[in-house]
């Protein structure tokens, strides 16, 4: 009976190994955006807009959940900043927003120090450029991380065989303003929020032999989960979509419209007896060699 036992194991064992798909190392890939709105929104008309980026923190002050152990992980990233800056560059096909460095301020004034310093030890007399600034500032943070907002599940065994599925949702929530640099009114502020789903599935065999003397019991399934990191990406790229939507409504600014030619055909002038039979009411044009047409109106 246990050689019967082993047996039996070994064969499910080498069918959930080719049922279940093990994923292998992938090379680094480059990231892109599917939003289609993010990509076409309408430009600006007046131009693109100076902006500044000082930072985009965690507020929620939240761990990563777990049920067995207290972990020390934050569960949103905190450099979201790194992806405000990207989106802003990237919206309406990079239309809309110059960012200018600031997160790395101190490192860029070092290194201006360092080449005026170099050019007066040479005797260069020229000097650098000033540093563009800001016509806004964008700030914000990840306000909250709501974690366990929906969870279920289901499963059924029969003889100690059966399937179940679990699932969870949480709830990432970022907010963010536009504050004019010239007067410090905050212009605008929008939040958004994206929800992280997970989910897994298992298989569970589970039986008694000899005589209850001795049991076996194989589990096979696999999870997945949302990369939190890509749910916070998300909502700053569909906040910064939002803020440029709320600004239009507020008439802070305006898209570009594209002005269509309309080609207005050419009338072939005739005769000045045909034209009054043809155009009877119209005012007509006429030259030295009495060819008229219908004047354009005005």
């Amino acid at each position: 009976m246990k050689k019967l036992i082993a047996a039996l194991t070994l064969v499910f064992l080498s069918g959930c190994a080719s049922v279940v798909n093990i994923p292998e190392p992938e090379m680094p890939v480059l990231l892109k955006n599917e939003n289609t709105e993010f990509h076409n929104i309408p430009a600006p008309s007046t131009g693109k807009l100076v902006a500044a980026v000082y930072g985009f923190t965690d507020k929620t002050g939240q761990r990563k959940p777990s049920d067995k152990m207290a972990n020390i992980s934050t569960a949103v990233t905190q450099g979201a900043e790194v992806w405000l800056i990207k989106a802003l560059q990237e919206v309406g096909q990079g239309t809309w927003f110059q960012v200018v460095e600031r997160v790395g301020l101190d490192n860029l004034t070092k290194e201006r120090q360092i080449i005026r310093q170099a050019r007066e030890s040479v005797g260069d007399d020229r000097q650098l450029k000033p540093m563009m600034f800001a016509g806004v500032l964008i700030e914000g943070g990840i306000i909250g991380y709501d974690s366990n907002v929906l969870t279920g599940g289901a499963g059924a065994r029969y003889l100690g065989i059966g399937p179940s599925t679990q699932y969870r949702k949480d709830v990432v929530t970022v907010t963010m303003r536009m504050t004019s640099t010239q007067t410090g009114e905050v212009l605008l502020s929008v939040s958004t929020t994206k929800t992280i789903i997970s989910t897994g599935t298992s298989m569970t065999f589970f039986r008694f032999f000899d005589m209850g003397t001795t049991s076996v019991e194989i589990e096979a399934g696999h999870t997945i989960n949302e990369p939190v990191n890509y749910a916070v990406r998300v909502a700053i790229e569909q906040a910064v979509v939002e803020l440029i939507k709320a600004g239009e409504k507020r008439e802070l600014w305006k898209f570009k419209t594209e002005v269509v030619p309309v080609n207005i055909p050419k009338i072939r002038p005739l005769q000045l007896k045909e034209a009054l039979e043809k155009w009877p009411d119209a005012r007509l044009d006429c030259s030295a060699d009495n060819l008229c047409r219908p004047s354009r109106p005005r």
